[in-house]
């Protein structure tokens, strides 16, 4: 009688085993570390599925925690471009304001200036067209000076309002007004020309 080995690693000293007895031993310990490996590789699958999951949260919260600072940081940034655009409208508006006022001044520099070239033409044309017309020359400085007066004395907003007032009330008075005035501006300016030739 020879020894045989068992399944537990120890010999029986049992009758031989036959061929089919033999292959349905050696299947069932195949199969028995099969199932063991299976339940280890059961395992091991489990196990990584845990960690994936584990790690789809963490990059969800990730991308969660990303989004939100980058929401703040656009946030931030459209805060501060509205605060520098509003800076900038506000400096404009100043500028624009005090660019006004200096068109202002000259302006009413420049019709008193011409109030004053048209009076001093008026004896030249007193000789050359008559005192009829000398006298309308003089009446038209006179009405220039005042209109420069006036524009100096106003603030911006009440002389947009009476220009306004003025081309609504009477636009052919308003084309009339700064036909002569070019006119006289002409005039005043050709002959400052020909004395200095």
């Amino acid at each position: 009688m020879a020894d045989t080995p068992t399944t537990n690693g120890t010999t029986d000293t049992a009758a031989p085993l036959t061929p089919v007895e033999g292959a349905n031993l050696a299947t069932d310990q195949v199969s028995d570390a099969a199932s063991g490996g299976l339940a280890d590789a059961k395992t091991r699958f489990g196990k990584a599925i845990e960690e994936a999951k584990a790690g789809a949260s963490a990059l969800k919260d990730e991308a969660v925690g990303r989004t939100a600072a980058y929401k703040d940081k656009a946030s931030t940034a459209a805060s501060d471009w509205t605060e520098q655009a509003n800076a900038y409208a506000a400096q404009a508006k100043d500028k624009s304001l005090e660019l006004a006022n200096q068109g202002k001044t000259k302006a009413s520099d420049a019709l008193s200036s011409l109030g004053k070239t048209i009076s001093s033409t008026a004896p030249t044309i007193d000789e050359k067209l008559g005192v009829q017309y000398g006298d309308y020359a003089r009446s038209a400085a006179r009405s220039i000076q005042e209109t420069a007066a006036k524009l100096e004395s106003k603030e911006l907003s009440e002389l947009g309002e009476d220009v306004k007032d003025v081309v609504r009330k009477s636009p052919a008075i308003a084309v009339g007004i700064a036909a002569v005035a070019g006119f006289f501006l002409a005039r005043a300016l050709g002959g400052s020309d020909k004395s200095d030739a």
